[in-house]
């Protein structure tokens, strides 16, 4: 056995002893009710305002994750240069991406023109709203910290995304934008009429169209749950070594299904 295996197993071993050497003479009542994760989501009322509109810290997240987005597009724009930077040569790369893989992968060139600023904006609100949630800010008003007097709230984990209406709200949006789009291309009913595969005929059409509307209703499901519920999951577990790639991962695939829905709206093959 190799000298690094050695240091690596006696290591783990020293480590399952201590951890039982602790826990027979401390003991444990088997309940922790100060360390409550599921906390760190409720959202407590910062501001008071009319209506449904109050002030919380989902509300700063998206505050800054919007801010963050259109800084990056001005900081972008100022910057290009005739002989790339490291920044421009990173950012030339995502953008790349975003404009090649994720729009034109997806659609034609008519429509990647268009709808690429959307897309691309989507991808990087979403990533920053991911990566925010991996930075601890101090929201946690339910707890402070008291620094010279000043009640200060403590350092927490949140991300904007990890709340259903975000991710919702968004989703939405592009449901309703794929089928305008759909429809301004193919007019009404051949919209419809485009949701039944070709070759299907007499009174199967019925129970396929019936399918295809269902399948548009999924989408909704499909968007935002995926990325809600990777988002959570990923903070529950608290997964620092992972969460950039999930973060990342999870923008690059609703700027995606973004993509397949609108280019799927307007194309002529079902």
């Amino acid at each position: 056995m190799s000298t690094s295996r050695k240091i690596l197993v006696f290591g783990l071993l020293g480590y399952v002893v201590l951890t039982a050497l602790a826990f027979l003479l401390f003991g444990s009542a088997g309940r922790n009710d100060e360390f409550k994760p599921q906390d760190e989501f409720t959202l407590y009322t910062w501001i008071n305002l009319p209506g449904s509109l109050d002030i919380n810290k989902a509300v700063l997240y998206l505050v800054l994750s919007a801010c963050l987005t259109i800084g990056t597009m001005f900081f972008i724009s100022r910057k290009m240069q005739q002989r790339p930077n490291r920044t421009q040569t990173a950012v030339e790369t995502l953008f790349g991406l975003m404009k090649n893989n994720i729009t034109r992968g997806n659609m034609d060139d008519r429509m990647a023109a268009k709808w690429f600023p959307f897309i691309g904006t989507i991808f990087l609100f979403i990533w920053f709203s991911n990566m925010l949630g991996y930075l601890p800010l101090p929201t946690n008003t339910e707890h402070s910290v008291n620094i010279f007097g000043a009640h200060i709230p403590s350092f927490a984990l949140y991300a904007a995304t990890a709340n259903l209406s975000v991710p919702l709200v968004l989703t939405i949006v592009v449901w309703c934008s794929y089928h305008v789009e759909g429809i301004r291309a193919k007019g009404f009913r051949k919209y419809l009429a485009s949701w039944i595969p070709a070759g299907v005929e007499g009174v199967a059409r019925a129970p396929i169209f019936v399918i295809e509307v269902i399948s548009h209703l999924v989408r909704l499901v499909s968007l935002s749950v995926r990325l809600f519920a990777n988002i959570l999951a990923g903070h529950l577990l608290i997964l620092f070594m992972g969460g950039g790639l999930v973060a990342t991962l999870q923008a690059f695939i609703f700027a995606t299904l973004t993509a397949i829905y609108l280019g799927g709206a307007v194309a002529e093959e079902h």
